[in-house]
């Protein structure tokens, strides 16, 4: 198994702990990510994964649907995609990105590992949950996401980023840099 696939399986473990520790009254609660909930982050997350197995077998994918149980459709999303990404050829996958169509094993190294980690602090800050990051993904992330800037402020992605406090910890920093308050 590749590196990329091994940190995006490591994070996606620290998001389903996240989803799995989620109070069942809380997936209405407020998320940082403007203008959505608990429930709308694992569905990003649950969506975006859903693509890539579709990416890889040829399928279709479905959105996470109005009366899905936000856990259930997590744990079988994230089994169906490591089933999937163990297949010949599943790494050549294109994907569709905010940047055109790119290979699965580096859109996941680029974005999408960055996308599951941030979003890992979401759904943590909106339940209530551990918000504490992996520091060696954060310092990854941080590092390969500061050259996408411009990218990254398009309509749709990341909000302007907030002044991080002299002397802010790195996962604050790298929060700060996709427009969460902390």
């Amino acid at each position: 198994m590749s590196e990329v696939i091994e940190r995006y399986q490591g994070l996606c473990d620290q998001f389903g702990a996240r989803v799995d520790d989620a109070p069942d009254d809380a997936w209405t609660a407020k998320a940082p990510c403007e203008g959505w909930t608990a429930r709308e982050v694992v569905a990003h997350i649950v969506d975006a994964q859903r693509a890539m197995v579709a990416a890889i077998t040829g399928g279709a994918a479905t959105p996470l649907g109005a009366d899905e149980d936000p856990k259930e459709a997590w744990r079988s999303t994230y089994a169906a995609f490591k089933e999937a990404v163990v297949r010949p050829g599943a790494l050549e996958a294109q994907v569709v990105t905010p940047m055109g169509p790119m290979g699965l094993e580096t859109m996941l190294g680029r974005l999408h590992s960055m996308d599951v980690l941030v979003h890992t602090w979401d759904l943590a800050r909106a339940v209530g949950g551990d918000e504490r990051l992996d520091q060696d993904a954060v310092a990854h992330a941080y590092q390969g996401i500061k050259p996408m800037d411009a990218m990254l402020r398009r309509p749709g992605l990341f909000g302007d980023k907030v002044e991080s406090a002299p002397g802010a910890d790195a996962q604050t920093e790298f929060l700060n840099f996709l427009g969460r308050a902390v």
